[in-house]
C-alpha cells in the first residue's frame, strides 16, 4: 500500500519522511504512515492524527492479545493478576487516545491563542499518559515466577504498540510547536 501511495504521492510520502526525523522511531513511522500519504498531504494535522489513529488501532489490538492470554490454561495466580492489570492499563491507554483524536480535531477551530493551546495540552497530556500506561502494563511480568514465554510475547507486543505511540506524541508535539501562537 505504501508503494502505491508513493507513487500517487511522492511530495507527502516525502513530507512523512521529514516529519518522522522528529521522532524515536524513523523508520517505523515511515512504515506506518506511509500508507496515509494521500490523506495526509503535507498536513501536519492530519500526519498526527493518523499517527493517533495507528497507535489506537495497535493498542486496541494488544488488548485483544491480552485477553486471549487471560484465557490461556496453566497461568499461575501470579501470572492471571499481571495479565488482569496488564488488560486495565492497556483499556486506560487505549480510552487516552480515543479521546486525544477529536481533541486534536478541535484545533482546527483555532489557529492559534489560548484555545489552541488548551486543546493541544490535552492531547499531550492523554497521548503522554497512554504512553505511561502501557509501560506500566509490563511491571506485572517483572517478578520471579513468571512464565518467560508469556512475558517475551507480552514484551514485543507492548514494546510495539509503546514505540507507535512515542510516535504519535512526537508528531503532536512538533505540529503543537509548529503552530504556538507567539507571545
Amino acid at each position: 500500500m505504501a508503494k502505491s501511495a508513493m507513487a500517487s504521492n511522492p511530495a507527502a510520502i516525502k513530507f512523512i519522511k521529514v516529519s518522522c526525523k522528529a521522532t524515536l522511531y524513523p523508520v517505523l513511522c515511515v512504515q506506518c504512515l506511509s500508507a496515509f500519504a494521500n490523506t495526509v498531504k503535507q498536513s501536519e494535522k492530519q500526519l498526527a492524527h493518523a499517527a493517533l489513529s495507528v497507535s489506537l488501532s495497535k493498542a486496541k489490538s494488544t488488548i485483544i492479545f491480552v485477553s486471549k492470554l487471560n484465557r490461556m490454561r496453566g497461568l499461575k495466580p501470579i501470572e492471571k493478576q499481571a495479565v488482569k492489570d496488564c488488560m486495565d492499563t492497556m483499556s486506560d491507554s487505549v480510552d487516552q487516545i480515543n479521546k486525544s483524536i477529536p481533541e486534536l480535531g478541535h484545533t482546527g477551530q483555532f489557529s492559534s491563542g489560548q484555545d489552541f493551546m488548551w486543546h493541544v495540552s490535552n492531547v499531550q497530556t492523554w497521548v503522554s499518559a497512554a504512553l505511561t500506561d502501557e509501560s506500566t502494563c509490563l511491571d506485572g511480568f517483572s517478578g520471579p515466577g513468571v512464565n518467560v514465554n508469556v512475558k517475551a510475547a507480552l514484551r514485543l507486543r507492548i514494546l510495539h504498540v509503546a514505540q507507535v505511540t512515542s510516535n504519535a506524541l512526537a508528531l503532536v508535539n512538533r505540529f503543537a510547536d509548529r503552530h504556538r501562537p507567539s507571545p
